[in-house]
């Protein structure tokens, strides 16, 4: 609801209003600089919006931001992979933390990754610590899925696998939010269109360099 953002002096989007039914899956869309990934990161809890709410379901972001992180699951363009630890090892911590209740060992079988559970993961290659990343929304179980361009170094097959993963979170009546320059196969759900703000030249109090924190 009207949520706006302002990053180093300069307001990344004012105005954002949108809703998401359970069971869909919305897209955003725009050009670099728009905001995506900053807006995922609000509804993340990650950034404080300057202005505006979000709520899911009786939960409000503004009077509740613990209670509404527990609701989000995040796929941000970092996988969060630990390289010191397996592969399985990664997705059990994930789910130690979060209390996640399903089966680390089904979410590896799903993204196709239980014949390398066992390897470090400081081994795998970029996309297979994209599907590890990305299995780990199955195991922490969230109803909102935020999703900043999920298919990032993933072929086509692990695409496929990816789409029904959210498929099927959508069908229990899940909701996921997407940043995607491409289709995915998720396409019919809400469009949320984000525009670039022009930059205004930023005050001293809000640009570390004018402030002197380089000396």
């Amino acid at each position: 609801e009207t949520l706006a953002c302002r990053r180093a002096g300069r307001r990344v989007f004012a105005g954002v209003s949108f809703r998401v039914g359970a069971g869909e899956a919305a897209t955003l869309r725009g050009p670099n600089g728009s905001g995506k990934s900053t807006l995922l990161r609000v509804l993340a809890g990650l950034l404080a919006p300057e202005e505006g709410d979000a709520r899911f379901g009786p939960v409000s972001l503004a009077e509740d931001p613990d209670g509404f992180r527990q609701l989000v699951a995040y796929a941000g363009h970092l996988d969060a992979v630990k390289p010191q630890l397996t592969v399985a090892e990664n997705l059990s911590v994930w789910a130690d933390l979060y209390g996640g209740a399903r089966s680390p060992a089904a979410a590896l079988a799903r993204f196709g990754l239980s014949r390398i559970a066992d390897y470090p993961a400081a081994y795998c290659s970029a996309g297979q610590k994209r599907r590890l990343g990305l299995a780990r929304l199955m195991v922490i179980d969230r109803p909102l899925w935020l999703l900043d361009e999920p298919t990032v170094s993933l072929d086509a097959a692990s695409t496929a696998v990816f789409v029904e993963v959210v498929r099927a979170h959508l069908a229990r009546g899940g909701v996921a939010i997407a940043a995607t320059h491409v289709p995915i196969g998720l396409e019919g759900g809400p469009v949320i269109a984000l525009d670039a703000v022009a930059p205004a030249a930023p005050a001293a109090a809000d640009d570390p360099f004018l402030q002197g924190a380089w000396s």
